[in-house]
C-alpha cells in the first residue's frame, strides 16, 4: 500500500546542493577521491572565542529552553550589530531569533503568505526561496537577471512584475550564487517602485553581509529606504561570516506584528534556538571582529584566482563576484563542446569521470551555468579546476 503524502510536500523538490553534497560524502566513504566545492560552507574553524564561549555557556548551565524568539543578551548584541554596521536601530520585539537564517525567511513566508499570493524572487536564486513560497501554496514570480545586468534586477523588470496578487519580493545580497550585490542606488531606484505598492513586504537576505569586496560600502535596502521600514524584513545570521554553519545561528529584525507571528509560528515548530548556539553567537557579534575581516581577504583572494583559473577554460566564461563565496560561470559552449545534454548531465560525469561536485545552475533557474563555492582552500581549488579542465578537453 502507498502512503498517501500532502500535495503541498509533492510540490516541492529536495535542495539540490544538500543532494549533490551527500552523493560527494557517499563517494568520498567508498574510498573515491572527491573534490566537494558544492556546499556553501566556509572551511574555515569558528574563531577560538566564539567556541570558548559556548563552553562556558554549557560548563555554566545555560542549556535549558530559552524564549521562543531569543534571549535578552544575544537581541543585545544583534541590535548592536544593526547599529554598527547598517545605521539601523531595532527594539528587542522587533527581533527573532531563529535555527539559521534559513528558518526566519521559512518562517517569513508562512507567516505572510496565503493560497493565490505571488511572490517576485531575481533569478538566479538561492534554491529555497521558491520552494519556501510553494509550500504556503503561493506562487514564486522569477525575474530573470542577466550578467549584463550585474545579475541585478532593474526597476522595470520589477515594476512588470509586479501584479494585483503580489504579496512579497526576496532579495539575496550578496547573492548566492551570483555573488552580485545591489548598491544603495540600486536600493533606492526599486524602492521608487515598491512606493507605489503599499501592499507589498521586502524581505531581505543579509547572510552573505561581511563577505563583501565592493567598490562602495555594503548597503542593507533598509538602510537605503527607511521609510519602508513598516513593511521590511531583514534577515541575517552568523553561519557564512563567523564560520558557524552548524551551529544553526540566524536572525531577523522587522515589523512588530510580523515578529509576533513569526514567533508563534516557532513556538509550535522548533520553539528556541539552540541556546549554546545562542551563546555562542552573542560571543561572535560582541568580540572582536577580525575573523570576518581576515575571512573576506581570503575569500577575496580565492574568487580573483577562481575567475582567472575558469576563465581560461574553453567554454567557459565567468563574470566577476562582489562578495558571497561561489563563482558562477556561463558553460553553454562548453557544454555544446562536449556533447551533453545540459548542465545537470555535466556536473553528474564531472563528478563520475573527475570527482568533483558542483551544482548545476538549472537549480537556481539558470540553465546552462554551474555553481562552484570557492571556500576551500587555493591548492584545492587549484586541483579542481585542473579536474575541469582536462574533463572538458577530453
Amino acid at each position: 500500500m502507498s502512503l498517501r503524502l500532502a500535495q503541498r510536500v509533492q510540490r516541492i523538490r529536495p535542495s539540490p546542493t544538500v543532494s549533490i553534497t551527500a552523493l560527494a560524502g557517499r563517494l568520498r566513504e567508498d574510498g573515491k577521491d572527491i573534490i566537494g566545492l558544492s556546499a556553501g560552507e566556509p572551511d574555515f574553524q569558528t574563531p577560538a572565542h566564539v567556541r570558548e564561549a559556548a563552553c562556558d555557556a554549557i560548563h555554566a548551565g545555560e542549556t535549558k529552553y530559552t524564549a521562543v524568539d531569543g534571549t535578552r543578551s544575544l537581541k543585545a548584541a544583534i541590535r548592536e550589530k544593526f547599529r554598527r554596521d547598517n545605521d539601523l536601530e531595532f527594539e528587542y520585539d522587533e527581533i527573532i531569533v531563529s535555527s539559521g537564517g534559513k528558518q526566519a525567511c521559512y518562517n517569513a513566508c508562512q507567516a505572510l503568505l496565503e493560497s493565490g499570493d505571488e511572490v517576485v524572487i531575481p533569478t538566479p536564486c538561492w534554491v529555497s526561496y521558491p520552494d519556501m513560497v510553494r509550500l504556503t501554496n503561493a506562487e514564486p514570480v522569477s525575474v530573470q537577471t542577466t550578467a549584463e545586468s550585474g545579475f541585478r534586477m532593474t526597476p522595470g523588470q520589477l515594476r512588470h512584475a509586479i501584479t494585483e496578487r503580489t504579496r512579497a519580493l526576496i532579495v539575496n545580497s550578496p547573492s548566492n550564487p551570483t555573488g552580485a550585490v545591489y548598491s544603495r542606488a540600486d536600493w533606492l531606484a526599486l524602492g521608487e517602485v515598491l512606493r507605489q505598492h503599499p501592499n507589498i513586504v521586502v524581505i531581505t537576505d543579509d547572510i552573505y553581509e561581511h563577505i563583501y569586496w565592493g567598490r562602495d560600502p555594503f548597503c542593507s535596502f533598509l538602510t537605503a529606504c527607511p521609510d519602508l521600514r513598516d513593511r521590511v524584513l531583514t534577515v541575517n545570521g552568523v553561519s557564512k561570516c563567523y564560520a558557524m554553519t552548524g551551529w544553526r545561528l540566524g536572525y531577523a529584525a522587522g515589523p512588530v506584528d510580523l515578529i509576533k507571528a513569526m514567533t508563534t509560528l516557532q513556538s509550535q515548530s522548533t520553539t528556541n534556538a539552540s541556546s549554546v548556539s545562542q551563546a555562542a553567537a552573542r560571543a561572535a557579534l560582541n568580540g572582536s571582529q577580525g575573523f570576518v575581516t581576515d575571512s573576506c581577504r581570503a575569500f577575496k583572494e580565492r574568487h580573483d584566482f577562481v575567475l582567472e583559473r575558469l576563465n581560461s577554460i574553453p567554454g567557459f566564461v565567468c563574470r566577476p563576484a562582489d562578495g558571497a563565496f561561489y563563482a558562477f560561470p556561463a558553460i553553454g559552449d562548453a557544454i555544446e563542446h562536449i556533447g551533453v545534454a545540459d548542465d545537470t548531465a555535466f556536473c553528474e560525469q564531472l563528478l563520475e569521470r573527475r570527482g568533483v561536485a558542483l551544482v548545476p545552475g538549472t537549480a537556481f533557474g539558470a540553465p546552462a551555468h554551474l555553481r562552484l563555492s570557492f571556500a576551500a582552500d587555493i591548492d584545492t581549488l587549484g586541483r579542481a579546476i585542473d579536474r575541469i579542465g582536462e574533463f572538458v578537453a577530453a
